[in-house]
């Protein structure tokens, strides 16, 4: 197996417990993980660059403390991307542009998807694992 695995993410911490499992996974199968955290920008007072700034920022400061706690020294080859947009449409975007595997998400992240789970799950065309 040479395909990746996708982990999503909203840095809660049943996101934390799927980023665990993802990691063991990607180490046991030496394969890259890939880390993604989707927002949705919602225009405010006319400042929704400035606030797509602030979230990338958050995004980026909250990956930095994850990394040094969880990914660092696990021996696995791994990157991080922040992207707005509905977890469902950016996940089938990464699934259909990269070599992904499995994807692994938390139970609370996959119930926030804007499609039936079922729908979604029929549609990803890969595994899925649901970390409670």
């Amino acid at each position: 197996m040479t395909n990746g695995i996708l982990c999503a993410i909203d840095f809660s911490s049943p996101s934390s417990d799927a980023l665990k499992w993802s990691i063991n996974l990607a180490q046991r199968l030496s394969v890259p993980l890939t880390v993604l955290y989707t927002y949705r920008l919602f225009k405010h007072n006319g400042e929704a660059v400035a606030l797509k700034k602030q979230m990338e920022a958050d995004a980026a400061r909250n990956f930095t403390i994850v990394e040094n706690e969880m990914l660092k020294g696990k021996g696995i080859q791994y990157d991080f991307k922040s992207e707005i947009g509905f977890v469902d449409d950016r996940i089938a975007e990464h699934v259909k542009n990269n070599k992904i595997s499995f994807l692994v998400m938390d139970r609370g992240l996959s119930a926030r998807s804007k499609e039936n789970l079922e729908d979604f799950i029929g549609n990803l065309q890969i595994p899925l694992v649901i970390v409670p």
